[in-house]
């Protein structure tokens, strides 16, 4: 009786901290950290203009195929499609759990 007794109590306690530690984690990691200073730099960017093409573009662009490439039977069905094999049926006086059925 006193076992149990202490089995529980030693059990409440690891809980109880447990609880207390996550929250102090929690609480430790909510905190916003100190702000760095902002270092400023200075950027150069250089831009030139590209060259003009030796070639005009085409008037109209080249037609777009579909992008559905999906092999089709001309007649048929999907040839991906799985087949579908039903269950076997058991006899109407079949009892579940004994043999001869299906």
């Amino acid at each position: 009786m006193t076992s149990d007794r202490l089995a529980r109590r030693l059990v409440a306690t690891a809980g109880a901290a447990a609880i207390i530690t996550m929250v102090g984690l929690s609480a430790a990691c909510a905190r916003e950290e100190a702000k760095a200073p902002k270092e400023t730099a200075t950027v150069t960017v250089t831009v030139t203009a590209p060259a003009a093409p030796a070639t005009p573009p085409p008037a109209t662009p080249p037609p777009v195929e579909p992008t559905e490439k999906a092999p089709r039977i001309p007649s048929g069905p999907n040839p991906f499609t799985p087949p579908v094999t039903p269950a076997p049926q058991n006899p109407p006086t079949h009892v579940p759990g004994q043999p001869g059925g299906h």
